[in-house]
């Protein structure tokens, strides 16, 4: 792939280039991205790709796709550079725009008058880390109804993060049914709190609000959430986690959804805090949390909402909290509660 230039996203902290290659290579190698992340649009059997299909056999020049990285190491300064990367990473790319456009290439690739030295065009996105990646793609896909925003972090939490170095294992549901693994975690459980990280909120999930509303929102709130401001990424949430997961008591609260979408979002605000704690002590504030949630009156209040809630309010607050007894947590709980 030829690149012409190389430019700076502030917003992402990453590079990026128009590419320009042919049919023949982008079939060769790019297509088979299109496999790392096959559930992240439901391919589509419409008028316009079958158009667009006839089109590409009579020469037309398909609108410029968009293939991504995640490299925070790479010293990347001028087009050679940019280039040079792209030829040795390409195995190791995202399509986050054109899946498509590629499936409809293939399509047409198999006709006797295809043309593989057809050029087409590419822009190139090395993101700094697979937070503002997925950022990037939720913006680029932000009005295609083929896949939630909700839809696309459950995909590319799979898909971005290794989890094979973890001490915790981390299941689908599919998984699960197959072949429990006993104290894993669900996949669907982490995208919720990947969810909260990146809208910086706990409540992405309304039954009393349409999923297309819902999902309006989400993107709102990610659209508003300023990613750059943040001195964390989402993995190093799971590696505290993993961290302490030795511990029965850390790991079964962890397991409970609500727990970890409030950590989630207030781990923010207070991992140098947190990370300073031992697996006795994040036990000890836990079980302090835990016994202050349960004297409130569970008729009187929305548990979950509040389990996600005051999670949140404590993780954030815990240099504050550690000095609170159960009582006086207790007494701050009961006023979130009746002030909301």
């Amino acid at each position: 792939m030829n690149v012409f230039n190389i430019a700076y996203d502030e917003v992402i902290s990453g590079t990026c280039g128009l590419g320009q290659t042919n049919y023949g290579y982008t079939l060769e190698n790019i297509f088979p991205l299109v496999n790392k992340l096959e559930e992240q649009r439901k391919l589509l059997d419409t008028k316009f790709y079958k158009r667009l299909e006839r089109d590409i056999l009579s020469g037309c020049l398909m609108p410029p796709l968009t293939i991504a990285f995640v490299n925070n190491e790479a010293k990347i300064t001028s087009v050679e550079d940019l280039q040079s990367y792209v030829a040795e990473n390409i195995q190791h790319g995202f399509i986050l725009d054109g899946i498509q456009r590629l499936s409809t290439l293939k399509r047409a690739s198999e006709k006797p008058d295809f043309n593989f030295d057809k050029e087409i065009f590419f822009n190139i996105i090395i993101a700094q880390n697979k937070d503002r990646l997925l950022y990037r793609m939720i913006t680029l896909n932000n009005g295609q109804k083929g896949m939630t925003p909700r839809h696309q972090i459950e995909i590319l939490t799979r898909e971005l993060f290794d989890f094979s170095d973890l001490t915790i294992k981390i299941q689908t549901e599919k998984e699960k049914s197959v072949d429990p693994i006993k104290n894993s975690f669900s996949l669907g459980d982490i995208a919720r709190g990947y969810t909260a990280f990146f809208t910086n909120n706990v409540n992405n999930e309304n039954s009393k609000i349409i999923d297309e509303k819902m999902d309006e929102i989400i993107v709102g709130r990610i659209l508003d959430n300023d990613l750059t401001a943040y001195e964390i990424e989402f993995i190093d949430i799971i590696k505290f986690v993993d961290k302490h997961s030795g511990d029965d008591y850390i790991l079964t609260w962890f397991q409970t959804v609500n727990n970890f979408i409030g950590f989630c979002v207030g781990y923010n605000n207070s991992h140098e805090t947190l990370n300073n704690f031992s697996s006795n002590g994040l036990k000890s504030e836990l079980e302090k949390f835990e016994s202050a949630f349960k004297l409130l009156n569970p008729s009187k209040i929305n548990l979950g909402k509040f389990r996600r809630e005051l999670a949140k309010t404590f993780i954030k607050g815990i240099a504050k909290y550690s000095s609170y007894t159960i009582e006086e947590l207790n007494e701050e709980f009961f006023e979130l509660t009746t002030t909301e």
